[in-house]
């Protein structure tokens, strides 16, 4: 079969250490073991992560590694009750980094680390779900929110921001959206302060600021007007620059606000399958959206590895690996 691997050793000789390269090789279809199944992949999302993985960003990452975490295909051997079904998930820790990944046009994964499409969803909208919705699911999880509160959602139109907004809506929260465009609620190049959100909330504040940007800057401000006791809740930080974070220890204390980190990668692959069956009822019934906004379609070869170095290059666009 094909597959995207990471090596991090030189092409002569399996003894030098080199910068991590990506590369389309052919392996050996693997076999499941008991409790285990094989999987026939359809359409594996590249997500950020994985372009920042191939480079070797991630320090516990193994190597040679198969990348690739979020997925959609076709049961072809296991279980019984799982045959011929269609399934998608994504990774914890483990899957991509420790494990290999699903850009290959087989994986093998345990019968408990993958959740049946709903019918009304394709191979590639069940494909773009993984990463950005069980993200998303933990940072409002995290921050606790209700019916009773009012969100702010910082990225409100990227892929994490967006899902954040439906999850909250469903859970009866009011959203409001920041984002460096006229269409949001708060256009953050005419407002970086975002003092906007004091009229939209009669000068309270949102109870939850749910960042997913990882701007220093905008993180602070959002920490700033966050209403008494409210929770920050965060899912990024500078990748290349200064990641420090500094606030006015005694205005956080007196107002018992909350600041929260949020990371996927804390999790096991299950965990976040477990997640995925929470969702999943919610696009059956059309109460979440899969990304909307165009994704190209490459092929597992060259293309794929072109999507990758145009990820790392910044270039705004999805790309679904489709074997």
């Amino acid at each position: 079969m094909l597959a995207l691997q990471v090596s991090k050793f030189s092409s002569t000789s399996e003894d030098i250490p080199s910068k991590p390269s990506l590369n389309v090789i052919s392996l050996p279809i693997p076999s499941p073991a008991p409790g285990s199944l094989l999987l026939k992949i359809h359409a594996s999302l590249i997500n950020p992560s994985d372009a920042a993985n191939a480079t070797g960003y991630f320090p516990y990452t193994t190597f040679p590694r198969v990348v690739g975490r979020d997925f959609a295909g076709t049961v072809v051997s296991g279980p019984a009750h799982l045959l011929d079904q269609r399934v998608f998930g994504t990774s914890g820790r483990e899957f991509s980094f420790t494990q290999d990944g699903a850009h290959a046009e087989y994986c093998v994964l345990p019968e408990e680390d993958v959740v049946v499409i709903p019918e009304n969803l394709s191979f590639i909208q069940a494909a773009t779900i993984g990463v950005s919705f069980t993200t998303a699911w933990i940072a409002v999880e995290r921050a606790r929110v209700t019916a009773e509160d009012t969100v702010l959602v910082i990225g409100a139109y990227g892929a994490v921001g967006t899902a954040v907004c439906q999850i909250a809506s469903a859970r009866g929260a009011r959203v409001i959206t920041a984002a460096r465009r006229d269409t949001a609620d708060v256009n953050l190049l005419a407002d970086p302060n975002m003092e906007g959100v004091k009229a939209l909330t009669v000068g309270e504040g949102p109870s939850v600021v749910v960042d997913t940007v990882g701007d220093v800057d905008i993180m602070r401000h959002g920490l700033d007007i966050l209403a008494k006791r409210g929770r920050l809740s965060y899912i990024s930080a500078p990748k290349n620059l200064d990641a420090q974070f500094s606030f006015n220890m005694k205005a956080v204390y007196r107002a018992e606000k909350e600041i929260i980190g949020c990371n996927s990668l804390n999790y096991t692959m299950k965990e976040m399958a477990d997640v995925l069956r929470k969702l999943a009822p919610g696009f059956a019934k059309g109460e979440y959206r899969t990304l909307e906004g165009k994704i190209a379609k490459v092929k597992l070869g060259q293309e794929a590895l072109d999507a990758y170095r145009a990820i790392r290059a910044g270039k705004s666009g999805k790309f679904m690996i489709c074997p």
